[in-house]
């Protein structure tokens, strides 16, 4: 008799619990109003905790920004960040002289390895309407050997990745956003170089999958027992080889078994994060990465020392023009302009 495909199932915290290679996912979705002037929220900061503002005061969040909501410059070493914008948009600016403004399905992909300092800000540019965020996250971790290596950044633009779609035998249908990985023929673009998903063999996958209400879909099988989980964020209810799970809910399986969705009565959402484990000792001190307490001190005395090639922006929360479209400014100088 087969054993279940089912490990477990779990509430989703904040952050996710992820699973090797993964080591953090968080899912943040604001609400914000109109921007203002300094393409900040229009509406009184009266009762946050400016600096720390994590409550979601009215649906939405400053985060660490002052004006403008985000993460304002912090650095990072030993690991990568994959960063899904499905509304809104991110200014990004980093230490090594790099930039973009991206969002709207775009994903950036950034390795930080030996260090690089980074911002994250959300400017509300409309100021005429609500200006909704939503994104994903996801930190994968990079094995010793690529602990160090040269910082970088990809972006996925949201026309390079690949939707997979499906219809079940009633029609209904379930559509996939291939970020990583692959999917009946259909492969994500390259991520950054030296990243644990370069490796095919490592069968990394990040997929966001829609399912439509009442849709049965199989989701095929790895080619090996990696670490496979499912996120379901957003829908009513969703039987998972069926058994009954609830929204905000978990669902860790094992890969290398079909596993038979069935959604409810509205449409669903779920992340899927897969991957082979590198299987290495994990040290973590806030945003650095090692394998030993004596990398992350070097980390540390490595940062105090360089700021990791410091700071080149004229403000910790940089934000682009209010009238610059998507666009990246690559570390070697190449620069790509979306709209």
């Amino acid at each position: 008799m087969n054993q279940s495909a089912i490990i477990s199932i779990k509430a989703l915290g904040f952050p996710w619990e992820t699973s090797d290679p993964f080591l953090f996912c968080v899912h943040h979705e604001d609400f914000y109003p109109q921007g203002n002037d300094d393409m900040g929220p229009k509406a009184s900061l009266s009762g946050r905790n400016i600096g720390q503002d994590f409550t979601g005061k009215d649906g939405w969040r400053m985060y660490h920004g002052s004006k403008v909501p985000g993460f304002p410059a912090h650095p990072h070493r030993g690991f990568e960040t994959v960063t899904i914008v499905r509304k809104g948009l991110i200014d990004h600016s980093d230490s090594l002289g790099a930039a973009g403004r991206f969002g709207n399905g775009d994903v950036q992909w950034m390795t930080a390895g030996k260090g690089v300092q980074h911002s994250e800000m959300f400017p509300l540019l409309k100021a005429d309407e609500d200006n909704p965020l939503e994104l994903f996250q996801i930190w994968l971790n990079l094995p010793r050997a690529k602990k160090t290596a040269e910082p970088h950044f990809a972006m996925l633009w949201n026309d390079t990745i690949p939707q997979y779609e499906a219809s079940d035998a009633a029609g209904k249908k379930i559509v996939i956003e291939i970020i990583a990985g692959q999917l009946e023929g259909l492969r994500a673009p390259d991520p950054a170089p030296n990243s644990w998903a370069a490796d095919p063999a490592n069968e990394v996958a990040i997929w966001n999958m829609k399912l439509e209400a009442g849709v049965q879909w199989t989701l095929p099988a790895a080619k090996h027992p990696v670490n496979r989980t499912l996120y379901f964020y957003k829908g009513s209810v969703l039987k998972v080889e069926g058994q009954e799970v609830s929204p905000s809910q978990s669902i860790k399986v094992h890969a290398d078994q079909e596993i038979v969705l069935e959604n409810g009565d509205q449409e669903a959402y779920i992340l899927l994060l897969q991957g082979k484990p590198i299987d290495e000792p994990v040290v973590q001190y806030g945003p650095f990465v090692a394998n030993t307490e004596g990398e992350i001190r070097q980390a540390m005395q490595d940062f105090q020392q360089t700021e990791f090639g410091g700071w080149p922006w004229p403000s910790h929360e940089n934000v682009h023009p209010r009238s610059k479209g998507r666009f990246a400014r690559f570390a070697d100088g190449k620069v790509v302009e979306k709209d």
